[in-house]
């Protein structure tokens, strides 16, 4: 099945993460590709302690897409979707979490014919989890489970910033 996080709340990460401690606790494996992210955070200490269950790979330049992306941007997401096809493609995988699909593709940063194709074809035994804000309505209809994080208060709106350990 396919399942979308999405929206301007936090969370979409986290509720990736969550289903990845989930999925390895069943003694699934699962690849986790992190799009469009290159800076440490604090869940990679503890995916590295579910290292024999949860793969993990980061594609990105470590600077936002402001306004227009740059070839260094396009280069990272097309690494990013090989590894994550080939993850899904390979039936070596229960869960492949791509985080911030849905972003890089309304960038455009990757081929929409080729994750469709992607969706058609990954074996019925393995999960696809796309996160990211922006998630389009035709991904919204072909997927099975979609939530949509909606933010009603930040603390960021008060001026605190990033915490180690809830944010980072």
């Amino acid at each position: 099945m396919l399942q979308i996080y999405t929206g301007n709340g936090k969370g979409k990460t986290t509720a990736a993460l969550g289903l990845s401690l989930r999925a390895a606790g069943a003694g699934f494996r699962v690849f986790f590709a992190q799009m469009m992210k290159n800076t440490h955070t604090s869940e990679l200490e503890s995916l590295k302690l579910l290292g024999d269950r949860i793969t993990v790979k980061r594609f990105g330049t470590g600077e936002f897409i402001v306004e227009t992306p740059t070839v260094k941007d396009f280069e990272c997401a097309e690494q990013a979707f090989a590894a994550i096809e080939e993850a899904a493609l390979s039936g070596q995988f229960q869960m492949v979490v791509a985080d911030e699909m849905c972003t890089a593709l309304y960038y455009e940063l990757i081929n929409r014919d080729n994750l469709l194709l992607l969706i058609k074809n990954c074996p019925p035994t393995t999960e696809l989890i796309f996160t990211g804000r922006y998630a389009d309505e035709e991904m919204i209809g072909i997927a099975d489970l979609v939530t949509e994080m909606r933010e009603v208060k930040h603390c960021y709106q008060k001026n605190v910033p990033a915490r180690k350990g809830i944010e980072f």
